[in-house]
């Protein structure tokens, strides 16, 4: 008997946002302004989101953190966390 297959709908969420077109593997770049700058991109580009472009990017940064949990080492979480950050300067919030 074979398992079944496991759906991973976070990942299919992060891949088909209908808020955010993100770039293939962004969340892999180990540069957090990178992955900040991005983000900010696909925010303002898009004419789906529901809030503000800060808000929309902010929560799909948030939203990766919370789905990888505790899968997420270290060094991935620390530069996701700075991303964050980055997002801030980049939207004039910090």
């Amino acid at each position: 008997m074979t398992k079944k297959a496991v759906r991973k709908w976070s990942a299919r969420v992060t891949r088909e946002s209908d808020a955010l077109d993100l770039a293939p593997n962004l969340f892999e770049s180990k540069s957090p302004k990178r992955i900040a700058q991005s983000l900010k991109a696909s925010a303002e580009r898009s004419k789906r989101r529901k809030s503000s472009p800060f808000r929309s990017a902010m929560s799909m940064l948030t939203f990766y953190l919370n789905r990888a949990g505790k899968n997420l080492p270290a060094a991935r979480r620390r530069t996701i966390e700075r991303a964050k950050s980055e997002l801030r300067k980049a939207f004039g919030r910090e």
